[in-house]
């Protein structure tokens, strides 16, 4: 008898005469495709190594800069808090100062006028501790608008035109900031 051959039988016949094929030439090809995929594979893997590497030193210096302008902002709101204290004590300071020039000679021994002398000599420790220093003024000196603020404009023996005749209240400042300028008197 013979066997009709239908079209599924020819495709499955074509189909295993082409596996066939393949299969033929597919171990040349498999022998040198999985080295060549391998190192592609192994190029991708460093290219994406490389770019996970370069967004992690991205990131690790974002947040160092990050971590500088944060300490760098707590010094300044430190120091701007230090300053606006400063500020109110030092008029306490101007006080005691006054208070201890025109203190009569015969009770500045007293207990209580050296009690009251050395709450004026803490506090100025407090303020040295802080970094508190006073703008030195001498008579002559030549006036700066940076450290001085002018009062008045007088005329004076021995002292030359936009020079100090004399320092009316003490200036402070920190480092180089000027917390409040020295008020002097100037020669015209």
């Amino acid at each position: 008898m013979m066997m009709e051959t239908t079209s599924q039988d020819q495709t499955a016949t074509a189909d295993a005469a082409e596996g066939t094929a393949q299969a033929e030439t597919t171990p040349a090809v498999a022998a040198e495709d999985p080295i060549a995929a391998l190192q592609k594979e192994l190029q991708e893997a460093k290219a994406k190594a490389d770019e996970y590497l370069d967004g992690w030193q991205r990131a690790r210096a974002e947040f160092a800069n990050y971590k500088k302008r944060q300490e760098q902002q707590n010094a300044d709101l430190r120091a701007f808090a230090t300053m606006d204290l400063v500020r109110k004590l030092l008029p306490i300071q101007d006080d005691f100062e006054r208070a201890a020039k025109t203190l009569p000679e015969g009770i500045s021994h007293m207990t209580w006028i050296e009690g009251v002398m050395l709450i004026h000599r803490k506090l100025k420790l407090i303020l040295e501790s802080e970094g508190v220093k006073e703008i030195e003024v001498k008579r002559n000196d030549p006036f700066d608008p940076m450290l001085h603020e002018a009062i008045s404009h007088d005329e004076a023996e021995g002292v030359e035109s936009g020079h100090v005749i004399e320092e009316v209240q003490k200036g402070y400042k920190i480092g180089e900031r000027v917390i409040r300028p020295s008020l002097v008197r100037v020669a015209k």
